[in-house]
């Protein structure tokens, strides 16, 4: 028998099939029906316990090819009903079996719907959750603690790579890459289409980029409150308006931040495979995977930011671009991974931008000579 605890005093009771212990996070819910492996190894979920909104996980077990990351960074997982045994060609081991090796907590036989319309209506708060049946005195004292809790500011730093490294040696376009929290599936889809990747640290410093010929760089996802990145924010604008900058969830963030947006967070964010989202050029929508707990201000956008993407649910900003500083970036995820891949489309939109750019700059050098 395992807990939940959450800020406002609420206490479930559910049955334990992962690691033993107990972790203090924010709790959010993600509404993607399948994909549960994906997003457990999606980096952007550091320091938070997730809630599968589709009461049937665990059914194909865990597999060699759907993994985003290396090593889940969220630390609770919360599900309706846990399959035992999985049954798909592909699986390697039960989803139980790889949560206890990697020190995931996890919880079963719990109403997660009743669970989730509490955090719709109350918005994201704290939680506790533990493999263990806890007495009424250790829940007083850990509702307590969970008032004060908070997301660390430099949680980006726990799940950026140690030091820089290169994907797809072979790449025709030569891109740096910033890795806040990086999805495999982003990488993996630049480097489809002829980008060599030099893969950077979130400590890596404008200086350094700027030294080496790179045609574009990328700013990844990641965790945590944009406004945190104070570090970050500070290398983006010394590279703005030098090279090609593009972004994706916390890369577009902070892209925002330091055009001079502000940011502020949603009442429980966008998490799942579901969402619509309007091109405001052409008036298309398209169902897209987000994964993303804050959004930027419309209200305090300078005006040369031109909105490009909304979504439909609640009319919050989803892209934008500055055309005159070659920015360009989405809240969205469009590689998805899980997810509809309606948006991988981008993808080749923002790789012709930089081919015409290079095009741009090799014209330049021939009519210097």
């Amino acid at each position: 028998m395992g807990t939940l605890i959450l800020e406002d005093g609420t206490v479930i009771k559910g049955n334990s099939f992962g690691a033993l212990g107990g972790w203090e996070g924010e709790i959010v819910f993600n509404t993607s029906m399948t994909g549960y492996q994906e997003i457990l190894t999606d980096p952007s979920y550091a320091g938070q316990i997730v809630i599968m909104t589709y009461p049937e996980i665990g059914n194909y077990g865990i597999n060699d090819y759907d993994f985003e990351s290396e090593t889940p960074a969220l630390v609770g997982l919360v599900v309706k009903s846990y399959s035992k045994q999985e049954s798909h060609y592909k699986a390697k081991e039960p989803l139980g079996e790889y949560l206890k090796k990697k020190n995931i907590i996890a919880l079963d036989d719990i109403d997660t719907r009743s669970l989730v319309k509490k955090i719709r209506e109350t918005g994201c708060m704290s939680a506790f959750i533990t493999s263990n049946d806890i007495d009424n005195l250790y829940v007083s004292q850990k509702i307590s603690e969970l008032k004060k809790f908070k997301v660390k500011e430099d949680v980006v730093l726990d799940v950026t790579p140690v030091s820089r490294y290169v994907y797809n040696p072979t790449g025709k376009i030569n891109m740096a890459f910033i890795d806040y929290g990086a999805k495999r599936g982003i990488i993996q889809s630049l480097a489809n289409r002829d980008c060599k990747l030099t893969v950077y640290p979130a400590t890596v410093e404008a200086k350094e980029i700027l030294d080496k010929d790179y045609d574009a760089v990328f700013l990844s996802n990641g965790p945590g409150d944009p406004a945190d990145c104070k570090f970050q924010i500070a290398q983006i604008k010394e590279i703005m308006g030098k090279i090609p900058l593009f972004g994706i969830c916390l890369g577009y963030q902070l892209l925002a931040l330091a055009i001079g947006a502000k940011t502020y967070k949603l009442k429980y964010g966008h998490r799942g495979g579901n969402h619509p989202v309007i091109n405001l050029e052409n008036n298309k929508v398209m169902m897209t995977s987000q994964n993303h707990g804050y959004a930027v201000d419309l209200n305090e956008m300078p005006k040369i930011m031109r909105s490009t993407y909304k979504n439909l649910n609640d009319d919050t900003l989803e892209g934008f671009e500055v055309s005159s500083l070659n920015i360009y970036a989405v809240q969205f995820h469009p590689e998805a991974n899980p997810g509809p891949k309606d948006a991988s489309v981008i993808f080749d939109e923002w790789i012709n931008i930089i081919k015409n750019s290079i095009d741009n700059k090799n014209n330049e050098v021939t009519n210097e000579r």
